[in-house]
């Protein structure tokens, strides 16, 4: 058997073993352990999975992961972003599906904070769905504009998969962050023109409210949620002016998050140790998928797997357009059975040599990437965020509503990520000025 059949078999038990829900980074160790042993020796496969998690954990870039963490984990146990929704929603209300556009506004500014798509989501469908069933909306537009918009979460920095995609990729982590801004900053907006309209056009799934708070009760409530906005600016300016690093920028967000929370009497005993707990379980569960990503990166590396299939690509004549579609169509088809982090890492591997052969801007496509990642969270059949709505609001709403009310913002996820590869300078523009 060849080293190249070899590559192919190991892909596919792989994937084979995750279908038997096998842990992602304990299936992919196993595939790559016996793949090199079988490619090389016994000998060689023992010494490189006993030297690369060591020297894996011992990297500091990927501290960032556990800083981003701790700060979103500190930030939502403290409160700091319990009034966001409150004060969109007196900010909004007067809007065509008022309450909607406050859930994706919502949802874009704690994003920002947690880094996390299904922390976002689930802590907004507590707060937001009941509120928007309250006003007679319609159940799946008021559970799905929170499993939409909770993805946001992936795009909009910090976001621990920019942060995994920048460490294999090796491109900076900084641009990255500055890169994904206005491509989130869009989806968001085409979320809120998608849902405006539709409340235009029928009012009953978006009741208009009554009653609008004037001028000095939406100002009052913005004294309770200025804590985001001075940690998340000063997370992202001092990346962008170049103060500090991505990795640095983690331990300021957490510092930040901290001190927050103390100045407002928020920070208990109960709370650091819930979010330390939060943050190590967090951590662990991501390095244990990375471990066994950086193994089958050798396993594939040595069988030749890369470099066949970017040769076959450009041996077709494959456009750089035609090689995105067939990575969207496969993170499509993955992400409705593999959560995105699994996702990306386990695609990394595979797709990058082809990226860099057919001579992409590696920064534009992580961003296109992570995009992709977004829209299999709320895919089916399994559609993580879909379920964490479920859990979060329980027998309000059925997961088939939920699920039809997402594919109105599937459509979108399509528009927009349209945009982004049709204007690449949408995601290139901001990085350029930090050179």
């Amino acid at each position: 058997m060849s080293n190249l059949t070899i590559g192919f078999v190991g892909l596919g038990l792989g994937l084979f073993l995750m279908a038997l829900r096998v842990q992602i980074g304990v299936a992919l160790g196993i595939v790559s352990f016996f793949g090199i042993a079988a490619i090389l020796n016994m000998k060689a496969a023992w010494g490189i999975i006993t030297a690369v998690p060591f020297n894996f954990v011992g990297d500091w870039n990927l501290s960032a992961v556990p800083m981003f963490l701790l700060m979103g984990y500190v930030a939502s146990s403290a409160g700091l972003t319990s009034g966001l929704f409150h004060s969109m929603r007196l900010t909004l209300s007067r809007l065509p599906g008022g309450l909607g556009v406050a859930s994706v506004g919502a949802c874009a500014l704690f994003a920002s904070a947690s880094g996390s798509s299904v922390a976002t989501s689930s802590a907004m469908a507590r707060i937001a769905t009941p509120e928007m069933m309250k006003y007679k909306y319609d159940p799946g537009l008021a559970s799905g504009v929170i499993a939409a918009s909770g993805t946001l979460g992936s795009l909009i920095p910090p976001s621990i998969l920019l942060v995994l995609y920048g460490y294999f990729a090796e491109v900076s982590v900084a641009k990255l962050f500055i890169a994904g801004f206005i491509p989130g900053i869009v989806s968001a907006l085409i979320y809120i023109g998608m849902i405006i309209s539709r409340a235009a056009v029928t009012p009953s799934i978006a009741p208009p409210l009554k009653t609008h708070p004037s001028f000095g009760e939406i100002v009052s409530t913005y004294r309770e949620v200025w804590p985001l906005p001075v940690l998340i600016g000063g997370v992202l300016s001092g990346i962008f002016i170049g103060i500090f690093t991505p990795t640095e920028a983690g331990a300021v967000g957490a510092f930040l998050a901290f001190a927050i929370a103390a100045v407002r009497r928020r920070l208990t005993i109960q709370i650091i140790r819930e979010a330390l707990i939060r943050t190590l379980s967090g951590t662990a569960g991501i390095f244990m998928v990375v471990i066994g990503t950086v193994l089958l990166t050798r396993f594939v590396a040595l069988a030749g797997v890369p470099g066949f299939l970017a040769n076959t690509m450009i041996d077709w004549g494959t456009s750089q357009l035609m090689i995105i579609l067939m990575i969207a169509v496969m993170y499509v088809i993955l992400g409705m059975f593999v959560d995105s982090i699994g996702l990306l890492l386990l695609t990394l591997p595979i797709i990058l040599p082809v990226v860099r052969e057919a001579g992409m801007d590696l920064i534009w496509f992580g961003i296109i990437a992570v995009k992709l990642l977004e829209i299999g969270l709320v895919t089916p059949p399994v559609g993580l965020n879909v379920y964490v709505i479920k859990g979060a609001v329980g027998d309000l709403v059925s997961l088939q509503t939920i699920f039809k009310g997402v594919w109105w913002f599937l459509l979108m996820d399509v528009i927009a990520l349209s945009v982004i590869i049709a204007f690449p300078q949408l995601s290139l523009w901001l990085p350029t000025l930090m050179e």
